[in-house]
C-alpha cells in the first residue's frame, strides 16, 4: 500500500514507504500503481545538501516561509555536518551561526540553529541507529520475499531502490559522523551489526542482476499490452492534433507494440534512445515557453531588486542635496545670530542644527549606513547582471543589461514626475530650482551605475529627459512639461488676472500683492530669474517651445474677444480714427463706445502672458548661451544681419529660428501664428484689416480712462503699476506687429497712427478740472514713454512731436515725488 505523506515527519513517511514493501501482497500488483512512489527520495542525502546549502545562500525565505523553515530544522536536527571532499567536512551547525550572528534581526535564526544542534547532539545518534535497525529487519525480509516471489521484482522495483537508496544514506551518515560529531553516547556510533545491513544490500542487488530478465518481460509485456493500447486510443481520440505530433504519438505507439518477450529471451539489448528523443520533441513547445517565461521573470525580477535599490539610493542622495538649497541656510544664520546674542545675555540658545556633510565623518570603519548597505546589494545584483552578456534560451537571446535599462527608464520617467510633487487639487507643485536640484542628484546616482554594469545610462537620460519635453510621454501619461505649463497657467497667471499678483519689472518676476485672502505660494520663488532659468533647464528648447504655445493659445483666444467688441463699436470707431485732431467730436464719439473697460482688461492680461513669456524666453536664451554658446551667437549674428527687403516669409523662418533659442525678435513668429488660425472665411481680408486697424484705434482712446483707477498709480521701486497696466506696453506692440504682419500692412504706420490717436487722447485730460478723473494722470503719460521704448518701430523724435517731452519729464517727477511722499 502506498502512504499518504501529509501530516508525516520525514522519518516516519521514509518507515511507512518502507512498510509498504513488506506490507505489499505476494502477487503481481499493477503496475500503474507502483508508479506513484515519488522518485525524489531516491538520496535524501542529496536533499539535506540542497536544504541545508540552498538555505545559507538564500537565507531570506526563512523569515518568510514557514515550509521552508521547517525543512531547515528537520536537516539541521538530523545531521552536524556534511562531506565536502573525501575526509573533508562542513559543520553546519557553527557555520551558519557564524554566518547570522553579522546580520542584524536573525537572532530567532541563531537560537533556533543552537536548539536544533542540541537536538542533533542529543537525538540524532539514536534516531540513526534505530533507522538503521528498522532497515536491516526491512531489507532482510525484502530480501527474503525476492528470493521466495523473484516475480515481484517488476511491480516493486521502485521499493528495491529505495530500500538500497535508505540504506546507502545511513551508513555514510553513520561513517561521516563517527568522528565529527560529539557524541553523548558511544553506543549510537558504535554499529556491531552495520556488516548484516551491507549485507542484505548486496542481497538485494544481487537479486536485481540475477532477475534483471524478468523485470524486463515484465515491462516489456506492460508497455506492449497497456501503455500502448492505452495511447493508441487517446491518439484516436484526439480532436485537435498537428501532424508533427501525431507522427511522434503513433512512432510511440508502433515502437511499443513491435515490444516482445522473445526480444527478452534471445537476450536482446533495447534501445530506446529515439523514443526518449521523440518524447522530449512532443514537449518542446511546453517546455520551451515554460523555459523563455522562467528565463524572462527571473532576469525580469534581478532588474527589479536593481531598480529598487537604485531608488532608494536616488531618494537618499535627493535627501542629501536638499539639505544643500538656500532656503535652509536661514535656520543657520537665525541660530548664528541668536547664540551671539545669548552669550551676551547669559542665556541658551537653541541646539545647533547638524550640517550637510556629518554623514559622511566616521568615527569607526566597522560602523555601516544604510546607503553602505545599499551599495554593497547592489554592487552585488549588478555583478550577477554584468557576468553574462547574453543568454540564449530555446533559441532566444536575452541580454540581462536590457532589463535593467528598460526598468531604470521607467522608474527614472515615474521619479521625475513625481519629484514635482504637484497636487491638482491644492495647486502646489515643486519649485522649478528644488526640481532641477533633486533631478541632477538623481542623475549623479545613475551615472555612477555605469561603475558595476555595463549599461549606456546616457540612452536612458536621451529617452527619459527627451520625453519629458513633450506634452505626454510614450505611455500618454503627463509629463513635467504639461505640468508646469498648466500651473503657470491655469495657477500663477490666472490669479495676476485676479488681481493678487503684479509683474515687476525693476526685479523682473512676478511678486504677491497684499490682499484680504492670501495665496497658498509665493509668486517670485516661481517667477524669478532663477526659477525660470531652472525651469528652462528641465523642460529645454522642446517644453519652452510647448509652454509658448500655450500661452499664445491663450493670447488668441483674449484677441478673438476683442474683435468682437471692436465690430460692436465699428462705426463709432470709424469716425474717431478720422476725428482725432477735433476735441469735441472725439469725446461726444467717446460716450457712445461700450464694453472700453473690457478692452483695456483684456489687453492688460495678453500684456501680463507676454512678459512672462519674455521672462521664459530669457532664461531659456541665458541657458543655450551657457550650453551652446557658439550656436547661438551664430543665430543671433544671423538674425541681426537680415536685410530690410528680404521677404517676410524669409525673415519669419529666421525669427522662428532665434524665437526657438530664446531671443527677442521685432516680430513673435509664435503669436503670428497663433492669430493666423483665426481667420474667419466669412469676412473678407480687407475687412479683417480694417477690424485691427480700428482694434488699435480702440485701445489708444481708451487709455484716458485708466487714470481714475487708483490702482494705477506708477511705483518707480518696482518700474511698474501695481495693476499691471505698464504691460500694455509689450502688449500694443507685440499684437500690432503680429496682427499687420499678417494682414501684409505697415506695422510702422499703424503705430504712428496709434500714437498720434493716444497722444491726443491723453493730452485732453490735461485740460480736465475733476481730480477723480485726473487721480493718476501722470502715472498714465508714462505708458506713452514706455510704449516708444519697448517699439522697435518708434522712435523718441516722433512722440515728441507727438506728446511734449516736457510733460513726460514732469509726470516722471511727480510720480517720484508722490512715491517718496507715501513712503514717508
Amino acid at each position: 500500500m502506498v502512504y499518504p505523506r501529509r501530516n508525516l515527519s520525514a522519518d516516519q513517511w521514509r518507515n511507512a514507504q518502507l512498510l509498504s514493501l513488506i506490507s505489499a501482497p505476494s502477487t503481481m500488483l499493477n503496475p500503474a500503481q507502483s508508479d506513484t512512489m515519488p522518485c525524489e527520495y531516491l538520496s535524501l542525502d542529496a536533499m539535506e545538501k540542497w536544504i541545508i546549502f540552498g538555505f545559507i545562500l538564500c537565507h531570506g525565505i526563512l523569515n518568510t516561509d514557514a515550509t521552508a523553515l521547517n525543512l531547515w530544522k528537520l536537516a539541521l536536527q538530523s545531521s552536524s555536518c556534511l562531506s565536502l571532499f573525501r575526509d573533508e567536512v562542513f559543520h553546519i551547525h557553527k557555520a551558519a551561526e557564524d554566518l547570522f550572528v553579522n546580520i542584524r534581526g536573525y537572532n530567532k535564526r541563531i537560537n533556533d540553529i543552537r536548539e536544533c544542534k542540541e537536538a542533533a547532539v542529543s537525538h540524532a545518534g539514536s534516531m540513526h541507529r534505530e533507522r538503521r535497525k528498522f532497515l536491516r529487519s526491512a531489507l532482510k525480509e525484502l530480501a527474503t520475499v525476492l528470493s521466495d516471489q523473484p516475480g515481484l521484482l517488476g511491480p516493486k522495483a521502485l521499493f528495491v531502490f529505495m530500500a538500497l537508496s535508505f540504506a546507502r544514506d545511513e551508513i555514510i551518515w553513520l561513517l561521516r559522523h563517527a568522528d565529527n560529531m560529539p557524541k553523548k553516547s558511544a553506543d549510537d556510533f558504535i554499529d556491531k551489526h552495520i556488516a548484516e545491513l551491507i549485507f542484505y544490500m548486496e542481497e538485494l542487488r544481487a537479486h536485481v542482476r540475477k532477475y534483471g530478465p524478468v523485470m524486463q518481460r515484465y515491462y516489456v509485456q506492460y508497455l506492449s499490452g497497456f501503455d500502448a493500447v492505452v495511447l493508441n486510443e487517446l491518439v484516436q481520440n484526439l480532436s485537435v492534433c498537428p501532424e508533427d505530433e501525431s507522427i511522434i504519438m503513433s512512432s510511440f505507439v508502433n515502437t511499443m507494440t513491435s515490444l516482445s518477450v522473445k526480444q527478452v529471451e534471445d537476450g536482446e539489448v533495447f534501445d530506446f534512445r529515439g523514443m526518449r528523443l521523440d518524447w522530449f520533441r512532443l514537449q518542446r513547445h511546453h517546455i520551451g515557453d515554460r523555459s523563455l517565461s522562467l528565463c524572462n521573470m527571473f532576469l525580469d525580477e534581478m532588474a527589479k531588486q536593481a531598480r529598487n535599490l537604485i531608488t532608494d539610493i536616488c531618494t537618499e542622495q535627493c535627501t542629501l542635496s536638499d539639505q544643500l538649497l538656500p532656503k535652509h541656510c536661514a535656520k543657520t544664520i537665525s541660530q548664528a545670530v541668536n547664540k551671539k546674542s545669548k552669550k551676551q545675555t547669559g542665556k541658551k540658545g537653541e541646539p545647533e542644527r547638524e550640517k550637510p556633510g556629518v554623514e559622511s565623518m566616521r568615527k569607526n570603519r566597522l560602523v555601516v549606513t544604510n546607503l553602505d548597505k545599499l551599495h554593497t546589494a547592489l554592487s552585488e545584483l549588478c555583478f550577477s547582471i554584468n557576468y553574462v552578456p547574453n543568454m540564449v534560451v530555446w533559441e532566444h537571446t536575452f541580454t540581462p543589461r536590457e532589463y535593467l535599462t528598460s526598468h531604470l527608464e521607467i522608474r527614472f520617467t515615474k521619479s521625475i514626475v513625481g519629484m514635482t510633487m504637484y497636487n491638482q487639487a491644492t495647486q502646489e507643485i515643486a519649485k522649478p530650482s528644488e526640481l532641477l536640484t533633486s533631478v541632477r542628484a538623481y542623475m549623479t546616482v545613475l551615472q555612477s551605475i555605469e561603475n558595476y554594469v555595463q549599461i549606456d545610462i546616457t540612452r536612458v537620460f536621451n529617452n527619459v529627459l527627451l520625453q519629458q519635453t513633450q506634452h505626454l510621454d510614450s505611455h500618454g501619461e503627463p509629463t513635467i512639461t504639461s505640468l508646469y505649463t498648466n500651473w503657470y497657467l491655469e495657477t500663477l497667471l490666472r490669479q495676476v488676472s485676479n488681481g493678487h499678483i503684479a509683474y515687476f519689472p525693476a526685479m523682473k518676476a512676478f511678486v504677491n500683492l497684499p490682499t484680504e485672502n492670501e495665496l497658498t505660494f509665493n509668486a517670485e520663488e516661481y517667477s524669478d530669474i532663477s526659477e525660470m532659468r531652472s525651469l528652462s533647464e528641465l523642460l529645454g528648447p522642446y517644453g519652452m517651445k510647448f509652454l509658448s504655445e500655450s500661452l499664445m493659445w491663450h493670447i488668441s483666444s483674449q484677441v478673438a474677444e476683442l474683435k468682437k467688441l471692436v465690430v460692436e463699436n465699428v462705426d463709432v470707431l470709424t469716425q474717431m480714427r478720422t476725428s482725432f485732431d477735433k476735441p469735441d467730436q472725439m469725446a461726444a464719439l467717446f460716450k457712445r463706445l461700450s464694453s472700453v473697460d473690457s478692452v483695456l482688461k483684456r489687453m492688460t492680461i495678453i500684456g501680463v502672458i507676454l512678459s512672462f513669456r519674455s521672462l521664459a524666453q530669457e532664461a531659456l536664451r541665458d541657458v543655450l548661451s551657457y550650453h551652446i554658446p557658439f550656436l547661438v551667437s551664430s543665430i543671433e549674428d544671423f538674425k541681426d544681419h537680415i536685410p530690410r527687403e528680404t521677404d517676410m516669409k524669409v525673415a519669419m523662418n529666421v525669427y522662428e529660428l532665434s524665437s526657438a533659442a530664446g531671443l527677442p525678435c521685432e516680430i513673435d513668429p509664435a503669436l503670428v501664428v497663433a492669430l493666423s488660425s483665426q481667420k474667419s472665411e466669412n469676412i473678407s481680408p480687407e475687412e479683417e484689416y480694417k477690424i485691427a486697424c480700428l482694434l488699435m484705434v480702440f485701445v489708444a482712446v481708451s487709455l484716458p480712462t485708466l487714470a481714475s483707477n487708483v490702482m494705477s498709480q506708477y511705483s518707480p521701486a518696482i518700474e511698474g503699476h501695481c495693476n499691471n497696466i505698464h504691460c500694455l506696453a509689450k502688449a500694443i506692440n507685440q499684437i500690432a506687429a503680429a496682427l499687420f504682419t499678417i494682414h501684409k500692412g505697415s506695422i510702422e504706420d499703424r503705430l504712428k497712427e496709434f500714437l498720434a490717436l493716444a497722444s491726443s487722447s491723453l493730452l485732453k485730460i490735461g485740460q480736465e478740472t475733476d481730480k477723480t478723473t485726473t487721480r493718476n494722470r501722470e502715472s498714465v503719460y508714462l505708458l506713452l514713454d514706455m510704449i516708444v521704448q519697448e517699439s522697435p518701430f518708434l522712435t523718441m523724435d516722433l512722440l515728441e512731436s507727438c506728446f511734449p517731452y516736457v510733460l513726460l519729464r514732469n509726470a516722471y517727477h511727480a510720480v517720484y515725488k508722490q512715491s517718496v511722499t507715501s513712503s514717508a
